[in-house]
């Protein structure tokens, strides 16, 4: 049992007229977006749907979980403050810090994977966006954050060891190092693709680091403490940098800053390694609170931009893709592809490596992981909404074109026109040269990935309200530098956490290697996993059916395959800290995902349609081969060889990782029936009770000490 520090406080008749309004016009948004039949349907009220889901999930649900399940206690010290060693362990300013965590998990999921989901209409993406988030991503990461903090910020795979034992333990070990990998190797290359040949990115994206060098030593050292004051500092000249980007590119240095991809690629290996050695307050915290005033100021203008033009969503309600599966963009039917497609912004494993990897070395009092856990995958989850409405207000024609795979579209204008009508959409070559020609991009045809995508949906809605259509060109641009400092934070971030999991794994080996404050551990690590990803990043950028590219079709499902693990872990924490009565929090998220994950890769293993199944496509590939015929995507018989590598490559990984997962599941399950049928509660492992000596003022005091 607990004692509450601090009363919480009972409800009054102006809070609860406040919290009665929200909560009405939250479902009066819902209900018309469910009724419609037909009619045009503002974007407002989808805006309006999801920020009032928003403001009740975490007025009541998120305290809640933190009151009953959690408990908080502010009188315990903070692995931040027990273990504080300038470089990993830092007590840091609740603000700074959810800026810090809000950038690290906020990667490219929540901005291109609705854009993809749109092919099955808008409304299956909103609902998952929305509720995905409130009941299973933002709980995902707030309960991990928890649990990692109260056992000095053990990774997901080291408490997983720790928790279920030496065999789940060692599998729960393999797969989050591995599929983590994959993960930081696609963010990075999504990056490289975004900055590649864009001087204007290049520049401002390499600004924000001296410029958060700068913000560091001021905070740490100048001005210590002065929270708002370096923010405004740091905001001014992230502005500058950002005109000065424009600037350089109509200028004499735009080739100084015209960098190739495999140019990029070292510049991102390198970077990795610095922020990952670095102490994390001299660039890594204050460059990804810096990178927050971009993300959610943009965000934040692009909601406004809504509200005040009122653009109508163009995109289907519910398309026949969703049931057919067999959409241009991606194959499959809606479950459980969507939620495999839409996994950053409702639920996604990546953000477990962070929560428990730099966040909780850094938090100051325990109170606050609701803020930074919860309330940081809220932010995450609008900017997916908003990346949906970006793709919705487009004509279905040009996102069609722009998504549809070149092998379905052609090269000309002419091609991807009669692509499209074959679809059951129109849109003219003319349109489609003038809508290239309005972001001064020379072709939109076949531009997939998402991104391309979303900044025309961003130039659109912003030139609504700011410029008109002659600021069309400047806004896409803007987007896409944009994309391109959202995800790189995800990249500098997940290394770190990456030396985390790596020194956790090695420590059971040799001791020394597991100790966060040895510095050839720390160097060795953070070599061992930038050399992993940036293998497969380099080997992609240099090869388009190579290194990173061979295992992007993994991307979706071994994230929520991560989700299910970090799931797995919480809920046999819970159950052995004897709170079976509230394991149905993170128990009933665990179930879904389970279901949405094996279902999709059974389907991936054993479909006979090959754009599905990946030895399906082996097999279809081969069969050319042997026919002497070339098939799309290749261009020679080389690359039909390599398609086929490929897809068995993926399919066999694919059962690796599931038989993990399982081996994970399974294990957990035998320690959660052990557990119960013991008339003994199991020793915690949680690190024992020290009081801490911070006069931190808490965010909110819910809980005491057990």
């Amino acid at each position: 049992m607990s004692r509450s520090t601090t009363p919480l406080s009972r409800a009054n008749p102006k809070s609860i007229l406040i919290w009665a309004t929200v909560a009405v016009v939250g479902a009066l948004c819902w209900g018309v977006l469910a009724l419609s039949r037909g009619e045009e349907i503002s974007a407002v009220w989808l805006v309006g749907a999801a920020l009032g889901s928003y403001a009740i999930a975490y007025r009541f649900y998120s305290r809640f979980i933190v009151t009953r399940v959690l408990r908080p206690d502010d009188t315990r010290a903070t692995p931040a403050e027990r273990l504080e060693d300038g470089v990993d362990y830092q007590p840091t300013d609740r603000r700074v810090l959810l800026g810090h965590h809000f950038a690290a998990i906020a990667g490219a999921g929540p901005l291109v994977g609705p854009v993809l989901a749109i092919q099955m209409g808008y409304l299956p993406g909103t609902i998952w966006i929305v509720f995905g988030v409130i009941f299973a991503g933002a709980v995902q990461d707030m309960v991990v954050l928890f649990l990692s903090m109260r056992r000095d910020g053990k990774s997901l795979g080291q408490m997983a060891r720790d928790e279920i034992g030496k065999v789940g333990g060692a599998a729960a070990l393999i797969a989050v190092f591995i599929i983590m990998i994959i993960l930081l190797a696609v963010l990075a290359l999504v990056v490289v693709n975004a900055l590649a040949h864009s001087p204007w990115g290049t520049f401002s994206v390499a600004m924000t680091i001296p410029i958060a060098l700068f913000m560091g030593f001021y905070l740490h050292v100048m001005r210590p403490g002065r929270v708002l004051e370096t923010s405004l500092i740091g905001v001014v000249l992230l502005l500058l940098a950002i005109v000065a980007g424009g600037w350089i590119q109509n200028s004499s240095l735009a080739d100084t800053f015209t960098l190739s991809p495999t140019t990029l690629v070292f510049c991102l290996v390198g970077y990795g390694f610095i922020a990952s050695v670095l102490p994390v307050w001299m660039l890594l915290a204050p460059r990804d609170y810096l990178s927050t005033f971009m993300k959610i100021g943009t965000i934040a203008l692009l909601a406004v931009g809504v509200v005040v033009a009122a653009p109508v969503l163009k995109a289907e309600p519910v398309s026949t893709f969703a049931s057919a599966g067999d959409g241009p963009v991606f194959a499959g039917s809606l479950f459980p592809f969507l939620f495999i497609t839409i996994a950053c912004g409702a639920l996604s494993g990546f953000h477990s490596l962070v929560s428990s990897g730099t966040t909780p070395k850094l938090i100051e009092k325990e109170s606050q992981v609701r803020m930074i856990g919860y309330g940081a995958m809220l932010m995450e989850s609008f900017v997916a909404v908003m990346a949906l409405i970006a793709a919705a207000v487009l004509d279905p024609g040009l996102y069609y074109a722009m998504n549809a795979p070149a092998g379905v579209l052609g090269t000309t204008v002419e091609s991807a026109s009669q692509a499209v009508a074959n679809l059951g959409f129109t849109i003219s070559p003319g349109e489609l040269a003038a809508a290239a020609k309005a972001v001064e991009e020379s072709t939109l045809v076949a531009r997939t990935g998402g991104a391309p995508t979303l900044a025309v949906g961003m130039s659109q809605i912003f030139s609504d309200v700011i410029g008109g259509e002659g600021m069309k060109a400047f806004w896409y641009h803007f987007a896409i530098m944009f994309e391109a400092l959202f995800i790189l934070t995800t990249v500098d971030a997940g290394t770190r956490v990456g030396r985390f999991m790596l020194q956790d794994m090695l420590g059971n080996v040799w001791k020394p290697l597991g100790r966060v404050h040895w510095k050839p551990g720390i160097w060795l690590a953070s070599a061992v996993v930038v050399a992993g990803w940036g293998y497969f990043l380099y080997a992609g950028a240099t090869d388009p059916l190579g290194g990173i590219n061979q295992l992007f079709p993994l991307f979706g499902i071994a994230n929520q395959l991560l989700a299910a693990v970090a799931l797995t872990v919480a809920t046999t924490v819970l159950i052995k800290s004897g709170r079976f009565r509230w394991a149905w929090v993170t128990g009933v998220p665990l179930a879904f995902t389970v279901a949405v994950t094996f279902t999709a890769s059974w389907q991936k293993v054993f479909s006979d349609d090959p754009r599905v199944g990946f030895f399906a496509q082996r097999d279809r590939y081969a069969d050319a081969i042997d026919a002497g015929t070339v098939l799309p995507p290749a261009k020679g018989m080389d690359d039909m060889h390599t398609i086929v590598t490929n897809s068995t490559v993926d399919g066999v990984l694919i059962v690796l990782f599931v038989v993990l997962v399982t081996t994970v599941i399974v294990n957990a399950t035998l320690v959660c029936v052990r557990t119960l049928r013991s008339p003994t509660p199991p020793p915690t492992t949680e690190t024992p009770y020290v009081a801490s000596r911070l006069d931190t003022p808490a965010v909110e005091m819910v809980g005491g000490r057990e």
